[in-house]
């Protein structure tokens, strides 16, 4: 895994080491646990698509970041007068912002921006320049949680199912320009994913693209522990016909 240039993280063994943990997990913070000490979720790197101000491969920049349009739940329409709609299977996204110093303690006030591809493995932005949809920030809870209401990613060439974040220290900060605390990405789980790609024509060739490049051979997730890939996989609950509920945990290093 490779981690973003200018990132406040650490080589993920030395994380392990740092906490005194060797090779075991604790009771993870991947699941929402409270433990005595806890994983620090990984930083991975941003991509060329991250519409906070970086430049694309083309040398062009775009941010979304730059109004309060963008702090939004519901991150299935584009806003801020961009056009389109994500069509795809209904995915209501929880994520907890925990840290790590006194055992995992729920992280209120801090700013999680998220993005990903649609079904068709576009991304806003860049594939779609009149279109900025499935990207949102949002600022966390008194129980640090924050809620997305989105759509199940596709699958497109070299990549597994994956969605993009980047925490900041709140959303205020992520407006102001202020560098992310920490970028990563999440993984999905190829049984629900594959239940979708195969009935649902919106998703065009994401079923043979997963079938190329699972998880496990993914260039982010390919060289992780079976308790890291935990921690940066969204457990899904629900189905291709009604959709589902997703709920992921992102500890931080603070």
């Amino acid at each position: 895994m490779a981690d973003a240039p200018g990132q406040l993280s650490l080589d993920r063994r030395a994380t392990l080491a740092l906490l005194g943990l060797g090779g075991a997990a604790l009771a993870g913070c991947g699941s929402g646990a409270r433990a005595a000490a806890c994983l620090a979720t990984p930083a991975e790197t941003r991509g060329p698509f991250a519409g906070d101000g970086g430049s694309d491969r083309g040398g062009r920049r775009h941010s979304v970041l730059t109004g309060d349009e963008v702090i939004r739940s519901d991150i299935r329409d584009s806003f801020a007068g961009l056009e389109g709609t994500a069509e795809g299977v209904p995915l209501d996204l929880t994520i907890t912002l925990l840290g790590t110093a006194g055992g995992c303690n729920a992280m209120a006030g801090w700013g999680l921006y998220l993005w990903h591809n649609d079904a068709a493995g576009k991304y806003s932005l860049y594939d779609l320049p009149r279109a900025n949809y499935l990207r949102g920030l949002q600022q966390s809870g008194d129980e640090g949680t924050l809620r997305f209401s989105t759509i199940l990613p596709g699958c497109y060439g070299g990549r597994a199912p994956h969605l993009h974040f980047e925490v900041y220290s709140s959303a205020q900060a992520a407006l102001s320009g202020e560098p992310a605390v920490l970028a990563s990405q999440f993984a999905l789980p190829e049984d629900a994913c594959r239940a979708v790609y195969s009935g649902d024509r919106r998703y065009g060739d994401s079923l043979a693209n997963l079938d190329r490049w699972p998880t496990r051979r993914d260039f982010v997730f390919s060289d992780a522990s079976e308790e890291e890939l935990a921690l940066e996989s969204i457990a899904l609950e629900g189905d291709a016909g009604r959709g589902f509920k997703g709920k992921a945990t992102v500890a931080i290093r603070y």
